[in-house]
């Protein structure tokens, strides 16, 4: 399967630039996963307006945040990983890591305004959190992960051939 120069740019500013093409080409599915699953639990708990979910990924995003990869990348290393034979998914950069911290503290601020009866700006929080872990989950665009680059003054552009 081959890795298009979109894909590999936005995986390149969630932080696998450091990744070769043949591997991120072989993973990139599986990137998706844990953005996948935070987007759906998020819309889960936003729905039932529950901050015991809401706050339980909010722990879950942090591990994220602190470990060098998400707890929910566990499903491809010690599952379909092992089932396939495909490689390791490599550790998540600081501009993943960053992402998964955002999402935590929205995750929390969204729980605390539903537990607070403030529900129309939680279901806006919770909705738009869904959203853009949906955003990452289907195309490797990632929000938080560009305001990173972008704060740190390493954006690169979408358009910029790969040296």
């Amino acid at each position: 399967m081959a890795l298009s120069a979109t894909t590999r740019r936005l995986l390149d500013i969630q932080g696998f630039d450091r990744v070769d093409d043949r591997t991120l080409a072989q993973i990139q599915v599986w990137l998706r996963v844990a953005p996948a699953l935070c987007g759906i639990v998020a819309a889960v708990g936003t729905a039932l307006s529950s901050p015991p979910i809401l706050w339980s990924l909010a722990a879950v995003a942090a591990l994220g945040a602190v470990l060098p990869s998400h707890p929910f990348d566990l499903i491809y290393s010690i599952g379909v990983r092992w089932l396939t034979g495909g490689p390791t998914l490599p550790a998540n950069g600081p501009p993943r890591r960053f992402a998964c911290a955002l999402a935590a503290a929205w995750l929390l601020v969204t729980g605390a305004l539903f537990a607070a009866g403030i529900d129309v700006a939680a279901y806006l929080l919770g909705g738009a959190l869904a959203a853009t872990a949906a955003l990452v989950a289907t195309t490797h665009l990632c929000i938080p992960s560009i305001m990173f680059r972008a704060a740190c003054g390493q954006l690169p552009s979408l358009r910029e051939n790969r040296v």
